[in-house]
């Protein structure tokens, strides 16, 4: 059995200093969950204009089925513009008013979701209608056994309490990382250290897991009541874009496999790592990394 990873939300062009790459998070979700044996689809939306068919055609390129991208008649492809710090930690000009604001929902979209083994999302593609309400259908469509995960993946001002409790209500995964985890603490009167607002994350929304990102004090992973602490892996970092991305395809596929836990997310660790020293969000992946997920893929 081929996993059926599914990315809804937002694809776009990064406006990197080096020049513009695909991106958005549940594209680049899709191109990693790909890259590692599944059969991965991007639903988005995007214009009708040059840079949409460029990045249909890129993202093809890059493995991720395209089916599922609409196609918006007025509004444009969307594009964020990126400058990367000193410490290699991205700063994001997101604009508004683009064609992934208004996700419809069009049949091949349904269709992927209703089959998927996973979906990811997260709150960005969800600060506007009707992509909100679009996202929200797609993800309770998925079957009652499929991984859905929520990469809540703060952007600018673009998330509110409600976006992210009623993402909560219908994930059984999340992945947050340390700026988001203090947020949320303070929204949701998260008590206690790292560990304690993780668990009670876990137990209000009945989370499967819950995978919390620090960056160089490594990650904690939570589920079924156990605790899996990695230091992270030492590497130059490049840029850390597309970074999460990874380490969420990773962890939802290896969660898939029932690799132990400690296990899952060593193999997470080490590609969100890769990604890091590597320019922009989907750089090739080397065999070594990919190769204990092919290999679990055809036992499935």
């Amino acid at each position: 059995m081929t996993v059926r990873a599914v990315g809804i939300g937002e694809v776009l062009w990064d406006l990197l200093p080096a020049g513009r790459q695909s991106g958005g998070a549940p594209a680049n979700f899709a191109y990693h969950a790909g890259a590692l044996g599944a059969e991965a689809r991007v639903v988005s939306r995007v214009g009708r204009d040059a840079d949409g068919r460029d990045l249909v055609a890129r993202l093809g390129q890059l493995g991720v089925r395209t089916d599922a991208v609409e196609e918006d008649p007025a509004a444009p492809t969307g594009t964020v513009a990126i400058e990367v710090g000193a410490d290699g930690q991205p700063r994001y000009v997101i604009h508004e008013g683009v064609a992934w604001d208004r996700l419809a929902g069009e049949e091949p979209g349904r269709r992927a979701a209703a089959a998927a083994d996973v979906v990811c999302f997260g709150s960005l593609a969800q600060r506007a209608e009707p992509s909100r309400a679009t996202i929200r259908e797609l993800v309770r469509s998925a079957p009652a056994d499929a991984l859905k995960l929520f990469d809540i993946n703060l952007r600018q001002h673009y998330h509110s309490p409600e976006v992210i409790e009623a993402s909560l209500a219908l994930a059984n995964v999340l992945k947050v990382n340390e700026p988001e985890l203090d947020l949320l603490a303070g929204m949701f009167g998260l008590p206690g250290d790292e560990r304690g607002r993780v668990a009670e994350l876990a137990r209000r929304w009945g989370l499967r897991a819950v995978a919390y990102t620090r960056g160089d004090r490594g990650s904690l992973l939570h589920a079924g009541g156990e605790w899996s602490d990695h230091p992270g892996v030492p590497t130059a970092v490049a840029d850390t874009v597309g970074a999460g991305d990874s380490f969420t395809a990773a962890l939802s596929l290896g969660l898939i496999a029932g690799w132990p836990m400690d296990v899952v997310h060593g193999r997470a660790a080490e590609i969100a790592a890769f990604v890091c020293s590597q320019p922009g969000g989907s750089p090739p992946l080397p065999d070594r990394l990919r190769a204990p997920f092919l290999a679990a893929a055809a036992k499935l």
